[in-house]
């Protein structure tokens, strides 16, 4: 696979609306061919011809397949982190369970469209460094937001709300991730219900393991307090 910054890049950059469209038609028609065929046999070929287009067209704005991918996964990230943020300019729900039910359902439906796309997208992505660049700054917006949220939220139990708030990050797009592109499918209300109930329960558990929803904060911390294991 092309790794290297050049041969990731595309050749076109359109000025133009007709060229914008021939552009957007060639994502489009990758994007079914690669779902449908796989990477290997996802051709430049196979798509100039499902875009309608001539093969020396589809290299004017892309060098190769390994381009035509990184900006599908560019576009994919950028649509995802567009909805988080939209979710997090809205006004947020008092409980605590809702608030991460509207991540957990962000970042479901942001893997929805496709996933044999997914799945090529996951296990064929070029790795370059903008690619690498674009997903640590997602994650840096998506983890600096979530231990805010920690820390502000009476009902939040975890004393490090750093490191709680890179575990909730990382399980909800790891997990959603792999399942919705795994081979077979999966019902996606209950892998929400049940991501929804595994995380408020991590960051809501008081000391002792007891769920502590709706118990002050420090409650139960120090030795021999409300919620304590006896000695």
């Amino acid at each position: 696979m092309t790794t290297g910054r050049r041969g990731l890049q595309p050749r076109k950059q359109p000025r133009q609306a007709r060229a914008e469209l021939t552009r957007q038609r060639i994502l489009t028609a990758a994007a079914h061919v690669f779902a449908e065929y796989g990477y290997a046999a996802g051709t430049t070929n196979r798509i100039a011809e499902r875009a309608r287009i001539s093969i020396g067209s589809l290299y004017q704005y892309y060098p190769n397949k390994d381009a035509i991918l990184a900006e599908l996964l560019t576009r994919h990230l950028d649509a995802g982190g567009a909805a988080i943020r939209r979710r997090q300019d809205e006004e947020q729900p008092e409980s605590f369970e809702e608030i991460i039910r509207g991540f957990v359902r962000a970042v479901i439906e942001n893997h929805l469209d496709d996933p044999q796309l997914l799945r090529v997208m996951m296990e064929h992505g070029p790795r370059s460094p903008e690619l690498f660049e674009k997903v640590t700054r997602h994650e840096r917006e998506r983890v600096a937001y979530t231990q805010e949220l920690l820390e502000r939220h009476p009902d939040v139990r975890v004393e490090d709300t750093h490191v709680a708030a890179r575990l909730v990050v990382s399980t909800v797009e790891l997990i959603v991730h792999q399942l919705i592109a795994a081979p077979g499918s999966i019902d996606t209300t209950r892998l929400e219900n049940e991501l929804v109930a595994m995380v408020t329960r991590y960051v809501t558990a008081a000391p002792g393991g007891a769920v502590g929803v709706g118990q002050p904060r420090d409650e139960g911390r120090a030795p021999g307090g409300p919620g304590a294991r006896p000695s």
